[in-house]
């Protein structure tokens, strides 16, 4: 088992489908993984599973992988596990996921802007380039800045579960120029199209970072760490106009506003 356990998991989901439904069954999702060159090992200890929970995970993986074979449980091991519940983050994590906020709220606006869109023999397309310049300057520029050019770095870029967020933030900047592509020619379809692509790419990556990825990286970090991350975010969020989150949070209730009026 110890072989499979340094094996990447997309060559075991490919040899093995049900291990991929196993994974589902304890809320990781590989298998929407685009990547998944995550090692199985590497991914159970990101998710923080309890010992006891661990334990059967990997005897439930073990006996689909070596089905005949008596397989014996592992005893749970004995390590320290942050307590399952609310999750409580360091200052400067706490920041990115008080900054996911606005844009989940933001992302909560796509489904009725897409029915707007469509519904609507000559659409507001600039009100739809005004929402992509929420995404680029907001969720990407104010947001995603202090993940690439500090969290991230600190990390490590070379880390399989940092390579699919960064890998996310590149499918997300796609999405968004096909809609700006759409607007432009006025292509309903298409500006629907990847405004839903945007959505659920987003939301699962929320998703992602403030269940997995950030509690991960708060587990890591030094009481150094955490004081050097705050003063690098401070430093990125004054390089931006002093009313520059204010004003983003305005055109959000705005956007909401156009919405139910047109309901």
């Amino acid at each position: 088992m110890e072989e499979f356990l340094n094996k990447n998991i997309k060559d075991i989901i490919a040899r093995y489908p049900e291990a991929g439904k196993i994974l589902d069954r304890y809320n990781i999702g590989c298998t929407t993984c685009s990547v998944g060159s995550c090692l199985l090992k590497d991914i159970i200890e990101i998710h923080n599973l309890s010992p006891a929970v661990e334990a059967e995970l990997i005897y439930e993986i073990e006996r689909l992988i070596f089905p005949g074979k008596e397989v014996k449980k592992r005893p749970p091991r004995q390590r320290a596990v942050k307590p399952q519940g609310e999750i409580k983050y360091s200052p400067p994590i706490k920041k990115l996921v008080d900054e996911h906020i606005l844009i989940k709220h933001f992302i909560a606006l796509i489904e009725p802007l897409c029915a707007l869109v469509n519904s609507s023999p000559e659409p507001d397309f600039q009100l739809i380039l005004d929402c992509v310049d929420f995404i680029r300057n907001y969720a990407d520029k104010y947001h995603h800045m202090k993940e690439e050019d500090v969290l991230f770095k600190r990390t490590g870029e070379n880390l399989d579960i940092i390579k699919v967020m960064l890998e996310d933030h590149a499918s997300g900047r796609d999405h968004v120029k096909q809609i700006i592509e759409g607007a432009r020619v006025k292509d309903k379809a298409q500006v629907i199209e990847h405004l839903n692509g945007y959505k659920e790419l987003l939301t699962r990556h929320i998703k992602k970072e403030d269940e997995i990825l950030y509690p991960w990286i708060d587990r890591g970090l030094s009481t150094s760490d955490v004081g050097k991350l705050y003063v690098e975010f401070g430093e990125k969020d004054a390089s931006l106009p002093d009313d520059f989150q204010k004003r983003y949070q305005d055109f959000v209730r705005q956007v909401e506003d156009i919405l139910n009026k047109r309901r």
